[in-house]
């Protein structure tokens, strides 16, 4: 969700009705993750979707990491542009919401590239040797810091890094902010703008994309 969007719901509206459709498959999770959760903001949505799907197509990664499934609408927008024999690793924490995004990835026809984990997306970094094309990062924004510190060793020339709600409704233009979130995400964004192995871009499409790649 964007204070963006709250401010002129016309524009986003046109914005909508001049770009690709939305897949079928992606509609009726919308309308369910808006139907069966209560924070259906959460969902990345129509707009964020397909710029994911483009950058993922563009990319043709054989390896992804998404951290913050959600309902899985913004894994299924990444599996788009997967290479024929490219997967991509989801991470979330919420095993009471997992019963969606399950029922929607075997559904897809990514089914088969698609690893859905219930695990804490530190410890796996921690823990795994794996190299990444591209990677997401929509989830607890008082880690996003620290979760850049980790994905960097996981990344090579080339790959992608997006982080996602990086303006937090317009709070880091605040000096001192209080809220840890706020705090946080402004230390990422200084991060991101200062590590010289990294070229880097702020979009302001709906809540802020940090978006990232490796030199």
């Amino acid at each position: 969700m964007s204070f963006f969007e709250e401010k002129n719901p016309e524009m986003d509206r046109y914005l909508e009705n001049h770009a690709s459709s939305e897949p079928e498959i992606l509609k009726k999770l919308r309308r369910e993750t808006f139907q069966k959760t209560t924070q259906p903001h959460m969902i990345s949505g129509y707009q964020q979707g397909r710029l994911l799907t483009i950058i993922s197509k563009m990319l043709n990664p054989k390896n992804v990491l998404e951290i913050g499934t959600f309902t899985g609408y913004a894994t299924l927008c990444l599996a788009e542009g997967l290479s024929s024999d490219g997967k991509i690793t989801t991470l979330d924490v919420n095993e009471d919401l997992a019963y969606l995004p399950r029922k929607y990835f075997s559904e897809s026809k990514f089914s088969s590239q698609i690893d859905f984990k219930i695990q804490d997306a530190k410890e796996f970094l921690r823990n795994t040797d794996e190299v990444f094309d591209l990677i997401f990062i929509d989830a607890d924004k008082e880690n996003y810091a620290e979760y850049f510190r980790l994905i960097k060793p996981k990344t090579k020339s080339g790959s992608v890094i997006l982080f996602d709600n990086v303006l937090w409704y317009g709070k880091v233009l605040e000096e001192n902010p209080k809220q840890k979130s706020t705090q946080i995400i402004k230390e990422l964004n200084d991060l991101a703008a200062k590590d010289e192995d990294f070229e880097n871009l702020i979009l302001p499409l709906r809540d802020g994309v940090n978006f990232l790649r490796r030199k």
